[in-house]
């Protein structure tokens, strides 16, 4: 009883989904005209959201910078890189949506391999950064996280120490 009630249920959702994706009206100037549906993608589907090409994930398990980017490469995906100011706010509004609060959180910034350069894990440019306290202090600070004190900026830290994280992936 409980299978037909699911299928019933899977086929409703179904049909809905169908009768809400109207045919696009053509405009005026002969071009097909944008659609405002959301697209889904197989693999930004379940615990994965998507923004801007990528899928994103919160993980609040408190790990280690480099055990978080592990398990980010399991998923696969990479801790995630920020390009630009929508993004930020993205992955912002990520993790106060799970975790109700702007959680201090890994992201893929390091500077690990020479101080004051940094890089992404997943190896794409490091172009935008956030205004934050990049201090390196005691010379041992070279992992990055977000949502640092009372203005919520960026921070490197000891890669040691326990976050949870965001993993992003391309769909």
């Amino acid at each position: 009883m409980k299978m037909l009630t699911v299928s019933a249920l899977v086929c409703a959702m179904m049909v809905l989904t169908r009768a809400a994706a109207l045919p696009e009206a053509a405009p005026e100037n002969g071009q097909p005209a944008k659609s405002h549906l959301v697209k889904s993608s197989t693999a930004c589907s379940g615990r994965w959201s998507e923004f801007s090409g990528r899928c994103f994930h919160y993980v609040p398990k408190a790990m280690t910078w480099a055990k978080a980017e592990k398990n980010c490469e399991s998923m696969g995906g990479n801790l995630a890189s920020v390009h630009n100011l929508l993004e930020y706010h993205e992955i912002q509004r990520l993790i106060m949506s799970a975790s109700y609060d702007y959680t201090v959180t890994w992201i893929g910034g390091s500077d690990a391999q020479e101080e004051g350069v940094w890089l992404w894990s997943d190896g794409t440019p490091f172009n935008y950064r956030s205004s934050g306290r990049f201090n390196n202090f005691q010379g041992k600070q070279h992992c990055l996280q977000i949502n640092y004190g009372d203005d919520k900026r960026w921070d490197d830290t000891w890669c040691n120490v326990r976050r949870p994280s965001v993993c992003a992936k391309k769909p």
